[in-house]
């Protein structure tokens, strides 16, 4: 490593050590009226991020990992929620595309800081019918669509296996509410604060 290098990396940890965490402000969470459901807080959290301004609330990081089990990750935004999973979309001939065909599983993770909250999803993936993937594509703007070639445009579906809801607080005392699959229905548990306990609830 040459001197100007080290010089520069030196500054630069110096700055990170000084740089602040978790300075958002969480709102109030009341852990006694959670939905049997983790779609169902989820669209919660994310109308109160987007009703406190938090930009581009549905921009998530898609992570993957590659024929060698290396993970790679990229940032995309969510299409939608349905009973089949979350959905996400991009083209066969990308990284993403031949990374899911080759393990097709993935994670996503949202972070919105203003309210120091993040929610972590996992679970197979499932490709989207032809017919789907076709009318996500329709749906862009014409210049979306330039240099798409037929067929390659895909919409996935994440099928979750669990569901991570996190707020983070000041003193370390973060608070996570986990759904987890377990067929026809979802367990569920809630750590931190005062509160720790678990439950299983069908699912809708």
């Amino acid at each position: 490593m040459t001197h100007e290098l080290d010089s520069h990396l030196r500054s630069l940890n110096d700055w990170l050590r000084g740089r602040h965490a978790l300075t958002g402000t969480a709102p109030e969470w009341d852990l006694d009226v959670l939905p049997d459901e983790p779609s169902a807080l989820f669209a919660e959290w994310l109308r109160a991020a987007s009703d406190a301004g938090v930009a581009e609330p549905h921009t998530v990081t898609l992570a993957t990992v590659d024929a060698d089990g290396i993970p790679d990750a990229r940032t995309l935004i969510l299409k939608r929620i349905d009973d089949r999973g979350w959905a996400f979309a991009s083209t066969r001939s990308s990284r993403k595309g031949a990374q899911l065909a080759a393990a097709p599983a993935a994670a996503l993770n949202f972070w919105w800081q203003p309210q120091v909250r993040a929610v972590r999803v996992r679970g197979r993936v499932e490709e989207a019918t032809a017919e789907e993937s076709a009318a996500d594509l329709a749906a862009r703007s014409a210049s979306a669509q330039t240099d798409i070639a037929d067929g390659d445009w895909v919409l996935w579906r994440i099928v979750p296996t669990r569901i991570e809801f996190w707020q983070g607080s000041r003193d370390r005392r973060h608070t996570r509410v986990i759904y987890e699959a377990a067929g026809a229905e979802w367990s569920r548990t809630t750590v931190g604060g005062t509160v720790v306990g678990q439950s299983s609830i069908r699912s809708v």
